[in-house]
């Protein structure tokens, strides 16, 4: 085990805004901390300088243990093999050896000489020093444990073949088994199913590590979170404040604070309207009574050092989302199903889904529901022009059998989990806006900024789609749904990565939607939302349950 402490870490965008300013906090030895905050606020920036990915301008960061990480973009790769994700969070120095020693098995594929020989045994033996071979061995466990098959047998497999779930179960095994006594985990639940999620909440209670997590499962972070580390939005720069109980009583304890902090400062503004005055009343009397001098000097000093004190803290400026999703009138039945099965995935099912109905589509990962999902997005079996996606995202056809048909009038909105979107890359987001597409026209810069102002997008406007956070890249896209005049909403994972706050404000923006809505989702508080619920089982079968059900899949 071991403890996180930082110290009066200061950080500054390359655009010299400063980011982070005057963060403190401590991570105690074996608590699970939840680094939560709003998208873009920094979280991610802070958890990559605890990992020594950045050095901050100011501070300092101290741990009193080995370090490893789990990056987000675990559960989205889609090159290398199990091996290389498995060696991606592994120590550096086991890394290199790997990289050698991969370098001098080509070599002798290449050239069976003595020096390429000797260099090889020279890379073996630099592997055995590294760990590599004991490392294998607990390779061994870990993808035993997760998927049921040995190293030996997975080791070359692409990593492009595991669901986003698998990759992130396989590197959590990882770690949690690991030598680390310090882990550091971004979105750590995200692609993970609710069984994997369960699992992984019993994990973080159980593990002696200490752990600094970032996540936005309500759940999970009720489950299994000791200490909430807020990043607080600030004029000049984001703070930190440090909530010392679980995340059961966060939101009453910064409401609290929040309180404490507005009466402070009125009675701060208080105080110093009457020293002011005081002041100005003493210096008039001083005109006219040299006995009144000495007063007003005192005033004059006291009102000086009442200002250099400066007032408290500022109440943090909280986050104000609104998702203006408007929708349409379709067909009564948007969405119908014949005889459909999704190829190696389902069995036949049949299905309809009415207009204005609220569908959560349920399972296991890898069991086709986002199969689905993509087949409605490109319009179903033989779509209609009308049934184009809305935006430019190219998706991939999808082999089923049976028909899957959208009514009239129903345009669907695509929502990916994965957010890759070769179309918005290498562009700002004004530029996509201001452009349009074939299915929404070009805004005016001005009128752009205010859109991007109601998604709290309006300082990253002049930023790529590339660069924003994992967040701000979902809000984006749903404001690109609401502008495209979807009316039916194919969301695949919307709140993964959405804030405490954009998630609910998707919420409100989807009970305000005119239109049909389908969502694949393991976020067990966002399911509340729907009114009927498709679960995809391990036989293939495809029922229609009353109530969300996200066990004995």
């Amino acid at each position: 085990m071991g403890h996180i402490d930082v110290q009066h870490v200061t950080f500054s965008l390359p655009d010299g805004r400063v980011l982070l300013d005057d963060v403190s906090f401590r991570v105690p030895d074996g608590a699970t901390a939840a680094l939560v905050g709003a998208n873009g606020a920094g979280k991610t920036t802070l958890l990559r300088m605890v990992a020594g990915d950045i050095r901050p301008d100011e501070g300092s960061i101290v741990y009193s243990d080995a370090i490893a990480v789990m990056r987000q973009f675990v559960g989205q790769m889609s090159e290398g093999t199990v091996r290389d994700l498995l060696l991606g969070v592994s120590p550096a120095p086991l890394r290199a050896a790997a990289q050698r020693l991969d370098s001098a098995e080509q070599a002798m594929m290449e050239s069976d000489d003595e020096a390429t020989q000797m260099s090889y045994a020279h890379a073996i033996a630099e592997y055995g020093e590294a760990g590599g071979y004991d490392a294998e061995v607990l390779f061994d466990v870990v993808t035993v444990v997760a998927m049921g098959v040995p190293f030996e047998t997975l080791r070359w497999r692409a990593v492009s073949t595991l669901s986003g779930g698998e990759q992130k179960r396989l590197v959590l095994e990882l770690l949690l088994r690991g030598p680390a006594g310090i882990l550091l985990l971004d979105e750590p639940d995200n692609y993970l199913d609710v069984p994997g999620k369960t699992w992984l909440e019993d994990q973080l209670r159980q593990t002696p590590k200490t752990v600094l997590l970032i996540s936005h499962d309500r759940e999970l972070l009720h489950q299994c979170a000791s200490h909430v580390v807020s990043v607080e939005l600030g004029a000049v720069g984001n703070t930190v404040w440090v909530h010392g109980g679980g995340f059961g009583s966060f939101h009453a304890a910064r409401a609290d604070r929040f309180s404490r902090l507005e009466e402070l400062r009125r009675r701060w503004d208080e105080e110093h309207v009457k020293l002011k005055e005081l002041v100005q009343s003493l210096k008039v009397k001083a005109t006219y009574n040299d006995g009144m001098a000495s007063r007003y000097q005192a005033a004059q000093t006291r009102l000086r050092k009442f200002e250099e004190a400066g007032p408290p803290i500022a109440v943090p400026r909280q986050q104000n989302v609104r998702m203006r999703l408007a929708g349409g009138r379709t067909a009564k039945r948007a969405i119908v199903c014949e005889s459909l099965a999704l190829t190696g995935l389902t069995a036949p099912f049949d299905g309809e889904v009415w207009f204005g109905e609220r569908l959560a589509v349920l399972g296991a990962n890898g069991s086709g529901k986002s199969h689905l999902l993509r087949l409605l997005a490109r319009g179903g079996t033989d779509p209609d022009v009308e049934h184009r996606p809305v935006g430019e995202v190219e998706i991939a056809p999808v082999a089923h059998s049976g028909v899957a048909r959208l009514g009239a009038r129903v345009r669907p909105g695509f929502f990916a989990q994965t957010h890759v979107r070769p179309d918005l890359s290498g562009r700002t987001l004004l530029d996509i806006l201001h452009r349009g597409d074939e299915h929404r026209s070009g805004l005016p810069r001005e009128q752009a900024a205010r859109v991007l102002d109601r998604y709290e997008l309006a300082q990253a406007s002049e930023q790529d789609f590339d660069t924003l956070s994992g967040g701000q890249q979902a809000r984006f896209q749903i404001l690109l749904l609401e502008l495209g005049g979807a009316t039916l909403l194919l969301l695949d994972e919307p709140t993964d990565n959405l804030d405490l706050a954009s998630a609910e404000a998707l919420e409100e923006g989807l009970a305000g939607f005119e239109g049909t809505v389908v969502a694949v989702t393991h976020d067990r508080w966002f399911t509340r939302g729907f009114d009927r619920f498709w679960v995809f089982r391990a036989d293939a079968s495809v029922v229609e349950t009353p109530e969300p059900v996200f066990s004995d899949w």
